[in-house]
C-alpha cells in the first residue's frame, strides 16, 4: 500500500484535535448574541491576519538561508508567492469593522489577546529556530477548512448585520479553496522527513488549540 500524501497525513493530525474547535465554533455562531460577538471575532481574525504576511516573509527569508536543504527552495518560492496573495487582507477586515461602526484607529490601538501573541510568537520561534516548514501547519489550519458562502449568509441574516461587514469572510470563502489546494500541492511535492512531519504535527496541534482558546475567551466575556 503506497504511503499517504503529506497533505493527507497533516490533515489527519489536524482532525485529531479539531473537535474542540468545532464545538467552540458551533457555540459561537449559533449564540443568540452573535451580532455582538461578531465584531469581536473580526478583531480576533485581524490580530492574526495582520501577522500573516510578515510571518510568510520571515519564513521565506529563513528558507533562503538554507541553500543545502532540499525542502527550503520550494518552501521559499511558495511563501513568497502566497505572501503576495495575502497582502492587505488585514485592511479588508478594518473596512468590515468600520461598516459596524468601529474606527480603524481604535481597532489598531486595541491590545490583542496574549493567546494570539503566543500563537504568532510560536510561529516565529519554529521558523527561525527549528525549520520554516512549520508555518505550513499554521496555514493548513487557517485555510484548510474554508466556510461556505451560504453559511456566512445565514449567520449574517440571523445577526441582522450589513453585507459590508462580511466582505472579508465571503472573499475568503471564494479564495481559500484554491489556497488550500495550492498548499496541499506544495506539501505533497516536498521531500519531508519524519522529523519535519513531527514538527508539522506539533505546530498544527498548537494552532488549533490556541485558535479555540481565543474564541473561548470571547465567549467568556459574554458570559458563555
Amino acid at each position: 500500500m503506497p504511503p499517504l500524501p503529506h497533505s493527507q497525513l497533516l490533515r489527519g493530525k489536524i482532525q485529531l484535535v479539531e473537535p474542540r474547535l468545532a464545538a467552540v465554533a458551533q457555540t459561537f455562531w449559533t449564540h443568540p448574541r452573535v451580532a455582538e460577538l461578531y465584531p469581536e471575532f473580526l478583531f480576533l481574525v485581524h490580530t492574526m491576519i495582520r501577522g500573516s504576511v510578515p510571518m510568510m516573509q520571515a519564513a521565506a527569508a529563513e528558507a533562503r538561508r538554507r541553500p543545502d536543504d532540499p525542502v527550503a527552495g520550494p518552501l521559499a518560492a511558495y511563501y513568497e508567492h502566497h505572501a503576495r496573495e495575502e497582502m492587505h487582507h488585514d485592511d479588508w477586515l478594518l473596512d468590515d469593522l468600520e461598516a459596524l461602526g468601529h474606527r480603524r484607529e481604535d481597532v489598531l490601538a486595541r491590545l490583542p489577546s496574549p493567546t494570539v501573541a503566543a500563537l504568532v510568537g510560536a510561529q516565529y520561534y519554529w521558523i527561525h529556530h527549528v525549520h520554516p516548514a512549520a508555518f505550513l501547519a499554521y496555514l493548513a489550519v487557517l485555510e484548510g477548512n474554508p466556510p461556505e458562502v451560504e453559511q456566512l449568509e445565514d449567520i449574517r441574516r440571523r445577526a441582522g448585520l450589513p453585507e459590508a461587514a462580511f466582505r472579508t469572510l465571503v472573499k475568503h470563502a471564494h479564495l481559500d479553496p484554491r489556497h488550500r489546494d495550492d498548499l496541499n500541492d506544495t506539501l505533497d511535492a516536498l521531500a519531508l522527513t519524519p522529523a519535519l512531519h513531527g514538527l508539522l504535527g506539533v505546530a498544527a496541534f498548537f494552532t488549533v488549540e490556541r485558535v479555540a482558546e481565543a474564541m473561548e475567551e470571547i465567549l467568556a466575556r459574554f458570559g458563555v
